[in-house]
């Protein structure tokens, strides 16, 4: 049995791989789960152990073949749990990964397939994040272009959204913004503000551009630029 701790630090190892495609630098998962690096450098050690993860000193970690189904496994109860809590349970969508993330070290596999078999088996989270299979499959999961790379006048539609961020979430839903949302690009400022027009009609919304590039999108139309 690993502990939940355990548990948190390969699921945070899987999605900093997905985001460098390579090894993670300690520094960087420091950061990311807001401990000391020494403390991090303490549980390399111990995860290296046993196995589910490969750790050099000074070269960073990548999850092993043991860890990477450990951290599938976490990921996809994390993403029922907030796909039910949203749904069924009338959560706010700016709410629910802190309850998933509570939640997600406690049902067993077999509680997870009852969750997605109620849900009719979604394939993405209330953000657009991509739920892994009962095999834990996600290879059908594509990031996308992020909206911090479109120009004025392309049309696109919104694919996946940052779920860490409550303020930032409860801003989108007030505009209107969410996975599946179609916006047109309507300006991009010099001082690094990118102004959206969703097609729902609630007005322009502007973000800043690193909140812009945080966000996944599918292209529609693209201006002459």
């Amino acid at each position: 049995m690993l502990s939940a701790i355990m548990e948190d630090y390969l699921k945070a190892i899987y999605s900093l791989q997905n985001e460098t495609d390579g090894r993670v630098r300690t520094s960087v998962l420091a950061e990311y789960i807001d401990v000391e690096q020494s403390t991090v450098t303490s549980m390399m050690k111990k995860l290296s152990e046993r196995d589910f993860v490969q750790y050099e000193p000074y070269k960073g970690v990548e999850l092993t073949d043991t860890g990477v189904p450990i951290a599938l496994e976490i990921i996809r109860h994390h993403r029922l749990l907030e796909r039910y809590l949203t749904d069924h349970l009338e959560y706010d969508w700016a709410e629910v990964h802190d309850e998933a993330d509570r939640l997600e070290h406690h049902i067993s596999s077999k509680f997870a397939d009852r969750i997605a078999e109620q849900l009719g088996q979604p394939a993405v989270d209330p953000h657009g994040d991509p739920i892994p299979t009962a095999d834990l499959d996600v290879s059908g999961a594509k990031d996308g272009e992020r909206l911090a790379d479109h120009q004025v006048g392309d049309s696109v539609q919104i694919v996946r959204v940052p779920d860490t961020d409550p303020d930032l979430l409860r801003y989108l839903s007030k505009h209107g913004i969410h996975p599946g949302t179609v916006v047109d690009v309507v300006e991009i400022a010099p001082f690094g503000m990118v102004t959206l027009d969703p097609d729902n009609g609630d007005g322009p919304v502007a973000l800043p551009e690193e909140v812009a590039r945080s966000i996944s999108t599918q292209s529609l139309t693209q201006s002459s630029h």
